[in-house]
């Protein structure tokens, strides 16, 4: 492991800074600030009641979306620690990355996107930026947070399998390799932590994965037959993967920088392509995964049953603020002159946690 940051990653003394400047502070870094402001954020705190896969609703043991973002920025951390990149920012960009996603998952945002399709759409990327731009206000000279250029760039460039952002206002072809290891640590964490989950609620079965290669690998490495507590074999098992595509991640990303012969922080922001990789080997036993994971688990009927009520809650939600906007908070309603009522009502219903969503259509709101 390397001492001192490496020559490509981000620091303060390379950063574009913030848009409203800021006295330092006297013990912790900007990226630290940007971490520490997302963590004290009204929206990171509502994660805690969105769906990830199962409603929180449903039971406690499965993830939400800010167990998720937790599990990712450990995941980050690792990978940028080993490859002495900004470990705090990639920390910021982790836990910030879902910010922006709708209650009810997949589902709400879908229908968040086609009740606004004659006013730009809706897209969880975006959202997380309006969010830390504009939606949260702990300031009393500026909306939004205020965040660190690279945090916001890392923000707006995130992909995974289910993400693949537009946004045009950063004229950067990627985003840091901070950014970048942030976006492999979500695709490592998901697709782990659903399986878990998946084998948790019976939906998957270690039957239906005994041909899945990395899920056989790790049964392997941790003799799952000598372990006797199924729910312990289905934890370790998913830990193991995650402990071999780290690994392979850390490995593979040193030498591909080598090879690519990345130097300075403009090197990185001039490569459309991923300098933060897994081998190819890993990439098709992860591809192996994940498709088996959507055709097996992300379309089973215990999934998706409800995605209609879905649609009709959020329907319902959508036409009552929009016919009566005095019904959302005072900050909401200020907003509407300048960036339209449809927006603001879609910021206000992606903003609402499950419970609250519900809550709101029990009482005829």
């Amino acid at each position: 492991m390397t001492e001192g940051p490496a020559h490509y990653a981000v620091t303060e003394a390379n950063s574009r800074g913030r848009k409203f400047p800021e006295k330092p502070h006297p013990y912790r870094s900007s990226f630290e600030r940007d971490r520490d402001r997302i963590i004290h954020s009204e929206a990171f705190r509502r994660l805690e009641g969105k769906t990830q896969v199962f409603t929180p609703m449903y039971d406690d043991n499965y993830r939400n979306r800010l167990t998720h973002s937790i599990e990712v920025a450990q995941i980050g951390r690792t990978i940028a620690r080993s490859l002495a990149l900004n470990e705090s920012l990639t920390e910021a960009i982790c836990l910030a990355h879902d910010l922006g996603h709708s209650p009810f998952g997949h589902t709400g945002e879908s229908v968040l996107n086609n009740l606004m399709s004659n006013f730009g759409g809706f897209e969880h990327n975006r959202q997380a930026l309006r969010i830390v731009d504009l939606l949260e206000h702990p300031y009393p000279d500026f909306a939004g947070l205020n965040l660190m250029y690279e945090t916001r760039l890392g923000l707006a460039k995130h992909k995974s399998t289910h993400d693949k952002p537009s946004i045009q206002d950063f004229e950067e072809l990627n985003c840091s390799l901070e950014g970048q290891a942030g976006c492999l640590a979500d695709r490592i964490a998901y697709d782990c932590h659903d399986l878990e989950d998946g084998m948790r609620s019976s939906v998957l079965t270690p039957n239906q994965l005994k041909n899945i290669e990395l899920f056989s690998e790790a049964q392997k490495l941790i003799n799952a037959p000598a372990i006797k507590d199924a729910g312990t074999v289905r934890i370790r098992t998913a830990k193991t993967i995650i402990d071999i595509l780290v690994s392979d991640c850390i490995e593979t990303s040193r030498k591909n920088l080598v090879e690519r012969n990345i130097k300075t922080i403009d090197d990185v922001y001039s490569k459309s392509g991923d300098l933060i990789i897994i081998s190819q080997q890993s990439e098709s036993k992860l591809n192996e995964l994940e498709e088996f994971l959507l055709q097996k688990f992300y379309k089973h009927p215990t999934v998706i049953e409800k995605s209609e009520e879905i649609r009709c809650f959020i329907e319902r939600l959508f036409k009552k603020y929009c016919e009566k906007p005095a019904l959302m908070p005072p900050y909401y309603q200020q907003l509407i002159k300048e960036e339209g009522l449809q927006r603001i009502v879609c910021d206000y219903i992606a903003g609402m946690t499950d419970r609250f969503c519900l809550r709101m259509l029990e009482k005829g709101t």
